[in-house]
């Protein structure tokens, strides 16, 4: 798959959209209560080219691309600001999921960000995607999210929908190990 542009209407209306949620930024540090909490991580190599190469793949989509979602972002590169609307499914079955990139981490051996929900995603809340090189020159990719239901579809899909994002976080942790 490749990225499909936004339309400029479509990112206009993003860029001005409200996040879904209020706890900004928790990702970073402890998430917050009253939502359903996932952290993954797994390890993807080691030394400083398999870190290189998972962040260029991480900040150009291509985790999301591999894990075999629809990506149409407002940036080639995820920035702060950056909007995008990730799709799921085929035919009459399908899910759109409008975010916000909300951070960016760029430290010399830790990078990453996170995005926030927007109206339209099926979940509220936020994900966080890490690379990491270790002291040992281990390589890890880590996700952090924490996410309730936002539409009437997503409550009554109930342990279904979980399912589906676990499985989701599996493919994108997949998409660094190759």
């Amino acid at each position: 798959m490749a990225l499909t542009a936004l339309t400029p209407e479509m990112e206009g209306q993003l860029r001005q959209a409200e996040l879904t949620y209020s706890e900004t930024g928790r990702t970073a540090g402890t998430l917050p209560p009253g939502y359903h909490h996932l952290h993954r991580c797994a390890i993807i190599g080691s030394g400083t080219e398999v870190f290189t190469n998972g962040v260029k793949m991480l900040f150009s989509w291509q985790v999301h691309l591999r894990a075999g979602l629809r990506v149409s972002p407002s940036a080639a590169t995820a920035e702060e600001g950056a909007v995008v609307v990730l799709g799921l499914g085929a035919g009459p079955i399908q899910a759109r999921a409008p975010c916000r990139v909300i951070y960016v981490i760029s430290r010399p051996n830790l990078r990453g960000f996170a995005y926030g929900t927007l109206p339209g995603h099926p979940e509220c809340g936020e994900e966080a995607f890490i690379v990491r090189q270790h002291d040992d020159g281990t390589v890890t990719f880590d996700i952090t999210a924490f996410s309730r239901p936002a539409t009437l579809q997503a409550k009554a899909a109930g342990p279904v929908g979980r399912a589906i994002q676990r499985h989701i976080t599996t493919r994108y942790l997949r998409a660094l190990a190759c």
